[in-house]
């Protein structure tokens, strides 16, 4: 049975029809809803509110470099081309490597306009200021929630997902919580907190209409405008050359082809498996 000394307010019920034997279901106080499930939710949604206005405060009218923009984004673009280069036939990819890598007209074979990152610092120290701005708006907010709840909401139970999990899902669902007989769908306070963490952004945008909240858009917009273009055009331009291409298609009906030939001879699926990814 459960041991629920490090669940306040939590009681058990007697296991209902169907349920697995020796799992009772555990049935909340209306307590730990009103005083830990509600607060910690409002305050997320208002913590995330004020950030919304920050930001908009903190904004200024930042001038955007077009040129570095769009270098660091045909980085990206290039890295996708390269990743992903299975899924068009030869001649697009071709064309493709020939737009970035070409000696005379390539994207690659021009020479960046871009400044060194730091260089454009010392150029330019409100650069420094803006990133150090958005940094404290992004990171200051989120350590003193977590604190307040990790201080004053650490070991309870607050809810409950209606559809089985996996052992693998217990240290994300029940963090502060050390009871290894809790069933794994049982969800801690404290993993509540993440969960609204990642959750609520549809929500802002719903209800702030432009959701400057997203914090992994705004590390990568970070990470694009520090990327050092002249050492990124390099590196892309040369695991371009390199990569060899084969169309994802062709590779699918040869292995098709291994495995009907396989399982013809009455080989078993396992081993007309290996034999085709062989």
């Amino acid at each position: 049975s459960c041991t629920l000394t490090a669940l306040p307010a939590a009681h058990r019920h007697r296991a209902r029809p169907g349920a697995p034997m020796g799992e009772p279901t555990i049935r909340l106080d209306g307590d730990i809803r009103n005083w830990v499930l509600i607060p910690i939710t409002v305050a997320m949604f208002l913590v995330g509110v004020l950030r919304h206005n920050v930001a908009k405060l903190l904004r200024g009218d930042a001038k955007v470099d077009l040129g570095a923009l769009r270098e660091a984004q045909a980085v990206i673009r290039a890295e996708r081309v390269r990743n992903n280069a299975g899924y068009v036939q030869s001649l697009g990819f071709r064309q493709r490597r020939h737009f970035f890598c070409d000696k005379q007209t390539g994207v690659f074979s021009q020479k960046s306009t871009k400044l060194n990152p730091s260089q454009a610092m010392l150029s330019d120290p409100s650069m420094m200021t803006d990133m150090l701005k958005k940094n404290l708006n992004m990171i200051v907010p989120q350590m003193l929630t977590a604190a307040w709840v990790n201080f004053f909401f650490t070991g309870f139970v607050v809810g409950k997902v209606p559809f089985p999990l996996t052992q693998r899902f217990r240290g994300m669902l029940q963090r502060g919580i050390e009871l290894q007989s809790l069933d794994v769908t049982y969800i801690s306070s404290l993993s509540w907190y993440f969960l609204n963490f990642f959750g609520l952004r549809g929500v802002f945008a719903l209800a702030l209409g432009q959701n400057d909240l997203d914090d992994a858009q705004q590390m990568q917009q970070q990470m694009a405008m520090g990327m050092d273009t002249s050492k990124a055009f390099v590196a892309v331009k040369e695991s371009l050359d390199m990569c060899q291409h084969e169309f994802a298609l062709h590779v699918a009906e040869r292995r098709a082809g291994r495995l009907l030939k396989k399982l013809a001879t009455g080989a078993e699926k396992g081993d007309a498996r290996k034999f085709a990814n062989s």
